[in-house]
């Protein structure tokens, strides 16, 4: 019979590990294949999970099995929960789900070792200059961003699908120093995207489940909220929150701006006053300037041009479009260095990869920090380096 061997942990480290992760006791002892009764025993110290137990809460947790060997829970940013959310509804759940917590654990883990990384190689992250406040016009600055990024309308025009636009601004904003990941696991209707405003190397983080479209509107919604140094997750759609709706206007105004959306043709053909907008023009300029629908009409509003009736009409018919666009999507074979750089960027890639070539890291730490196997590594390098 194998040897039963005990983990010296502190019970006070798996109650800390366990309340980080968003679980309860019933769900925890679940994934650890024990009875709650076991697990209530191990935190309060009167039993110990064995070595492979420990692994089994360690993967639940999401949590490296060194983290349960620490004297004391960790304190810190690192460790803190954000308060606010980016939401698909305002009425959504306010406790953060076990995966949302893992995502911001990862992220947060990730941009501090990108800082490390490019301390190893005796670079500096592009610093981050843009700032604003509540009193700022939100149309200056949006075009502040849009010369920070260089990148025009007729360029942004000129893209051809949501998926291309969403990658170039993703390209775009990782070139200037921001790093952008992607949520794989949490539901839309929980969070659509969050962002760490610290500087250099701010964060924002999309949910991968999201319309494309909308992933766009949540990029430069995030920027907004780092120009303003109060990253968190964030309410799209609380209008009774100042810091939301002043985030909405400048991503508005940065991807639809005032002067060209005045003189498209569609909105010049609307008779003055009429708030009310046929489908097919909103369809049009949504397609043209790569965000929502909802998002258009939330410009419109902004812009005088609906009320806001017109808008909550159309926002109860585009949130069950959402609701059944998300429950219908299907997901095939993604190849696993697509994967990778779809989750964590290429910026971020980039690092690790170029760390590793200076033997500032190894192989390793890599297949760590990536998650990944190594004989993925060529195929993750190719493309890594390709411009979008």
């Amino acid at each position: 019979m194998a040897q039963r061997i005990e983990a010296m942990v502190k019970p006070e480290m798996l109650v800390w590990a366990r309340e980080h992760a968003r679980l309860d006791i019933e769900t925890a002892a679940k994934k650890a294949q024990v009875t709650p009764e076991r697990m209530r025993l191990w935190e309060a110290g009167e039993a110990r999970p064995t070595i492979n137990q420990l692994r089994k809460l360690a993967n639940a947790y999401k949590r490296p099995i060194a983290v349960f060997y620490l004297p004391e829970p960790p304190s810190g940013l690192g460790f803190q929960a954000m308060r606010d959310f980016r939401r698909l509804s305002v009425s959504a759940k306010m406790q953060e789900s076990p995966e949302l917590a893992f995502e911001i654990r990862s992220a947060r883990n990730r941009r501090d070792v990108a800082l490390e990384l490019f301390e190893a190689m005796g670079e500096e992250p592009h610093p981050f200059p843009l700032t604003a406040t509540l009193n700022d016009y939100p149309e200056r600055l949006a075009g502040e961003i849009r010369d920070f990024l260089g990148v025009s309308v007729d360029e942004q025009i000129r893209w051809k699908s949501g998926r291309e636009s969403f990658n170039k601004w993703r390209h775009t904003l990782e070139s200037a120093g921001i790093l952008v990941f992607q949520s794989a696991d949490v539901q839309v209707g929980e969070v659509r995207g969050f962002s760490i405003s610290d500087v250099p190397l701010p964060t924002i983080v999309v949910n991968n489940k999201d319309a494309m479209n909308a992933r766009i509107f949540t990029l430069f919604h995030e920027l907004a909220h780092i120009m303003l140094r109060e990253g968190g997750m964030c309410d799209l759609y609380n209008e009774h929150n100042n810091n939301e709706a002043f985030c909405n206007k400048v991503a508005g105004a940065m991807l639809m701006p005032r002067e060209r959306i005045l003189q498209e043709e569609v909105v010049l053909s609307q008779k003055k006053g009429d708030p009310n907008w046929n489908d097919s023009a909103i369809k049009f300029l949504a397609r043209r300037y790569g965000v929502s629908e909802e998002a258009t009409v939330v410009r419109l509003l902004n812009l005088g041009l609906t009320r806001t009736e017109f808008y909550t009409a159309k926002r109860e018919e585009y949130q069950e479009g959402y609701k059944k666009a998300v429950n219908n999507k299907k997901r095939g074979f993604i190849s696993p260095h697509y994967k990778v750089i779809n989750k964590v960027g290429r910026l971020f890639v980039r690092l690790i990869l170029s760390n590793y070539r200076q033997d500032n890291i190894t192989a390793s730490d890599v297949s760590e920090f990536l998650d990944v196997k190594l004989k993925h590594l060529p195929k993750i390098e190719g493309y890594a380096f390709k411009t979008p």
